[in-house]
């Protein structure tokens, strides 16, 4: 006689499989929340940090690059060690790292204590951050890793609108201490959670493939461009400092490729960037990733220096923006699996610069629901669909043992495009009037302008550079059984 009840266990086992997967989706989403809000949320808490610590000048940026400039110099080298000493290893030591650096820096007491509390923090998150990418390539396939890498996209982006509301919220009811004390019990129930749904590492850590001299190399060489960014508005682009700093990044970064393709286990395997979908995903990458911080840092700008929003005011306004990035992350996961990544990313990048031509039109005596929502949330949609499909196009080439090495690939383009576009678009807006006093809207509608162009030609790029939907789409399903196009 049959047994109805075997019937039923192939769909209980994927059920149970199917809410196992969903908590680790869960676990690795409010981790990469945690560290994104603590790169924008601080953004709102500056003048009251500024204030009490006694920072002024330049060196209240420092508050933010040296969270930066550590998180992105260091990503590579969290991507590969999060395949050679095991995902779950890196993530979890990058967690307490991050906790531990979380509590100094909501305890800092000087300038001096800050700033190395904070570089921790950038610390725990290049190593937090990739291997829990790496962790979601490896436990989803095909259709399911697209709406995963669609979720942990909108963390990225929406979460950084979120962060606004957060800072602006805990620095108006309490402090901006606040702000990095939460992470304490947000993190310990992550380590919690982790330790019970993240899969064990199968394989000893294997220390000999770490690629010491390419670890220094990219990470040198990375740094140099983040320092000559971020400090290119005060020392001038064209001054000997920004060059030499810049110029040596990149010549460092030619002298990695060169080393790379000549290592036998190598930090970064450079021919993974001829794959048309890796490569083209990098660069526009980091113009996605451009245009989204260049419109939260605009938008910010106008609503408090222009409009004199508070913090809290300035933070609900962000909320849509967060929702309209969510929706259209909801969107990319979807499409990009029935259509590729060319179409969409092409369509994405002309939505958002239709938005951006809408905030062209702030002036100095505009209207929020007027002047800033509608831009705001046709922008904030285009680029939430541009960044899932980018770091889906990018991911889709990882090989076996190098989703850590492509995971860190993606956050690299990532963070380095938002510095790139915070350090262009707010020169673009000082160069075209102001960031604050009279004067502000002219400069942030300037601003607005090169974003709209920067997003028009990322769009135009996708169209040449993306392989087609016939090539892209069977690799998404099935990766590596493709070749590289």
């Amino acid at each position: 006689m049959h047994d109805h009840r075997n019937c039923h266990r192939p769909a209980t086992a994927r059920g149970s499989a199917g809410t196992r997967k969903g908590a680790l989706l869960l676990v690795l989403l409010v981790a990469q929340l945690m560290v994104i809000l603590d790169i924008t949320a601080v953004n709102i808490a500056l003048p009251s940090l500024a204030a009490d610590l006694e920072l002024t000048g330049s060196a209240i940026s420092w508050t933010i690059t040296s969270y930066s400039l550590v998180f992105g110099s260091l990503l590579l080298l969290g991507g590969r060690a999060a395949d050679l000493l095991g995902r779950r290893r890196m993530f979890l030591t990058g967690l307490g790292l991050f906790t531990l650096s979380s509590l100094a820096t909501a305890t800092a007491g000087s300038a001096e204590a800050l700033f190395a509390a904070r570089a921790g923090q950038g610390l725990g998150a290049a190593m937090l951050s990739p291997a829990a990418l790496a962790i979601i390539m490896g436990a989803f396939e095909g259709a399911a890793r697209a709406r995963a890498l669609a979720a942990w996209s909108a963390v990225g982006g929406a979460g950084a609108a979120v962060g606004v509301l957060v800072g602006g919220v805990l620095t108006e009811v309490a402090d901006w201490r606040s702000i990095f004390a939460v992470n304490l019990p947000v993190a310990a129930a992550l380590a919690v959670g982790a330790r019970v749904v993240v899969p064990a590492d199968a394989s000893t850590p294997r220390w000999r493939g770490l690629d010491a001299r390419g670890a220094v190399l990219a990470t040198a060489s990375l740094a140099s461009i983040v320092v000559a960014i971020t400090q290119a508005e005060a020392a001038g682009w064209a001054s000997a400092r920004t060059l030499v700093a810049g110029l040596g990044g990149v010549a460092g970064l030619a002298a990695f490729a060169a080393l790379e393709r000549r290592t036998a286990a190598p930090l970064l395997r450079i021919e993974r960037l001829a794959d048309r979908a890796a490569g083209g995903g990098l660069v526009l990458m980091i113009a996605a990733a451009g245009s989204i911080f260049g419109l939260f840092l605009l938008s910010s700008l106008y609503l408090q220096n222009a409009l004199g929003m508070g913090p809290l005011a300035t933070g609900l306004a962000f909320v849509p923006l967060a929702l309209a990035v969510g929706a259209g992350a909801h969107v990319a996961g979807h499409v990009v699996g029935r259509h590729g990544v060319r179409g969409p990313l092409a369509a994405a990048f002309l939505v958002a610069a239709a938005g951006m031509t809408l905030l062209a039109h702030v002036a100095e005596d505009g209207d929020y629901v007027r002047d800033v929502l509608p831009g705001m949330l046709v922008a904030g949609a285009g680029l939430g669909v541009a960044v899932v499909a980018v770091s889906i196009a990018i991911l889709t080439g990882a090989r076996d043992g190098e989703a850590g090495m492509m995971s860190g690939i993606t956050t690299t383009g990532h963070e380095i495009g938002g510095t790139i576009g915070i350090a262009a678009l707010s020169a673009v807006a000082a160069a075209g009037g102001a960031v604050a006093g009279p004067g502000t809207a002219a400069g942030i509608a300037l601003a607005f302008v090169a974003a709209a162009i920067i997003a028009i030609v990322a769009g135009v790029v996708a169209l040449f550079v993306l392989p087609p939907a016939r090539h892209f789409v069977p690799r998404l399903q099935a990766p590596g059984a493709m070749p590289v196009h």
